[in-house]
């Protein structure tokens, strides 16, 4: 007999408009034996109110939606329930989704084209609180970052007067997906601590939020793609 205490199943949400793609999901992810299931929802309306009732480690949040759209709920979940994890799970791999979902506080972007295995691998990580991107969708960050940049943005040497080496390593983890979590585990500080260099970054750099600050570390050269 195992001394080792059974491990909690991660528990997760599934929302998605389309009936056939929100019970498919459900079901490939309570197959894995530390997956569970807890409720599916229709809308961001419904998602909202199952991670209320259930307190989900992770919701799979599709974007399209009716009623409350999946940007919205991201945004509502995060707000109100800051312990739950938020994966991104749509058709959609354009900047602006992309941007408005991180900016909402999603910790996690697939495409539906990512393969059971990826997804299932994705709610384990979101759920470990460490954020996870598709690559194809880091890339398409990267190209639009290039594009819609002057070629004067690019280098390093054109961030914001100020920054401390500090500063600019949480940048770069910033850009790479991290969340705080996992950038106080990398840097070995507490959580307290990389907030404060977080809120430095933003007023130096002039910045709004998380997904202003990934796209600015594409910009001048602290993320690469694919990197």
């Amino acid at each position: 007999m195992s001394d080792e205490e059974p491990v909690r199943p991660v528990r997760v949400v599934v929302a998605d408009d389309q009936t056939a793609i929100r019970e498919a999901l459900a079901t490939v992810l309570d197959l894995q034996p530390d997956l569970e299931v807890v409720a599916t929802a229709r809308d961001g309306e419904q998602a909202l109110a199952a991670a209320a009732e259930h307190s989900p480690d992770v919701v799979l949040m599709d974007l399209n939606m009716p009623r409350v759209d999946g940007v919205e709920a991201t945004r509502l979940i995060t707000e109100r329930f800051p312990a739950v994890a938020v994966v991104v799970l749509t058709t959609f791999a354009d900047e602006q989704y992309i941007l408005a979902a991180l900016g909402a506080g999603a910790r996690g972007y697939l495409t539906k084209e990512s393969g059971r295995q990826d997804i299932a691998r994705a709610v384990r990580v979101a759920a470990a609180g460490q954020s996870v991107l598709d690559p194809a969708v880091r890339d398409r960050l990267l190209a639009a970052a290039i594009k819609n940049s002057a070629p004067a943005e690019q280098p390093v040497s054109g961030l914001a007067p100020g920054l401390t080496p500090r500063e600019i390593e949480v940048l770069t983890l910033i850009g790479e997906g991290l969340t705080n979590r996992a950038i106080a585990e990398r840097l070995v500080v507490g959580e307290a601590t990389v907030k404060t260099h977080i809120n430095n970054v933003f007023a130096k750099a002039h910045l709004r939020d998380r997904a202003q600050a990934v796209k600015y570390a594409f910009v001048h050269g602290l993320v690469k793609a694919g990197g």
